[in-house]
């Protein structure tokens, strides 16, 4: 039998209460999932929620939770990131905090399992897709939707890396929709000024730009948890409220978020077991 070590399930963290309950009831069904503990800890952020605001269980970050685990003699972790894809986050910021932890413990192992996408960002686990097709067609089917347009969302991003994953999982859920819907377009809810950035061009805003006027636009959210960004309240709502506005669509259909969707624990599940 392995022995078994402790795994954070990671994500970037928010000072929005909603993420923190989204990331702990998540670490717990992947818990009794797996039957193995599964913590909920943040990169940033959420450590700076009161805890009265999140069910008096203050939140933590991955600094704080290296530094304790050191301290407890804790020498074998596994951190799972709750990341769609290969962001600076996880390929730059984690490893430094690894880094630093390992100053006062240098046998300190820690595995950083793969991100949701996989192994090949040209190549995304197929399983992203469909939660999205899940989701869409849940929204047409409850609507009485006639071929919407849809547009696959996601945060925007400075990495192409990032972006191509985006790009190519849009191009999964339109072979998965097929005729159900007129197109899927990839748009980014903003990006960083600048040429070097238009690659996440079309923005969420835009796509009158792109695209003839319709009838009903699905708004496929490629986000994990509600935040700023997602959810109620978010970003994304305030810029389809733009879009009515602009008669770029007469109606806007939001899909929930990935995370609400079962599948998602599939993977993380699958990303576990390669490293452990």
């Amino acid at each position: 039998m392995k022995n078994r070590p402790k795994v954070f399930l990671i994500d970037n963290g928010s000072l929005r209460p909603a993420a923190t309950f989204g990331l702990r009831a998540l670490s717990a069904k992947l818990s009794e999932r797996l039957d193995l503990s599964v913590e909920p800890v943040s990169l940033l952020h959420s450590h700076k929620i009161p805890a009265e605001k999140i069910g008096g269980l203050p939140a933590t970050i991955v600094r704080r939770q290296l530094k304790a685990c050191v301290a407890a003699g804790e020498r074998e972790l596994i951190l799972l990131p709750l990341f769609l894809g290969p962001s600076s986050a996880i390929a730059d910021y984690l490893p430094e905090l690894i880094e630093e932890a390992r100053a006062t413990a240098p046998d300190l192992n820690v595995r950083i399992a793969a991100p949701l996408v996989g192994a090949d960002v040209e190549a995304p686990d197929p399983r992203l897709a469909e939660i999205l097709a899940d989701h869409v067609r849940e929204v047409i089917h409850r609507n009485g939707l006639v071929r919407p347009q849809v547009a696959l969302v996601d945060h925007g991003t400075p990495m192409r890396l990032v972006n191509t994953v985006r790009n190519a999982v849009a191009r999964q859920l339109e072979s998965l929709l097929a005729e159900d819907v007129r197109s899927v377009i990839a748009a980014s809810m903003e990006r960083r000024e600048g040429d070097a950035y238009a690659f996440n061009d079309p923005l969420l805003e835009n796509l009158g730009t792109v695209s003839e006027p319709v009838s009903d636009c699905v708004v496929a959210m490629f986000f994990l948890l509600p935040g700023r960004h997602a959810g109620p309240g978010g970003d994304v709502v305030e810029i389809c409220d733009g879009l009515l506005e602009s008669k770029f669509c007469e109606r806007i259909h939001q899909t929930p978020l990935m995370a609400e969707h079962p599948k998602l624990l599939e993977i993380l599940s699958d990303r576990l077991s390669v490293v452990w």
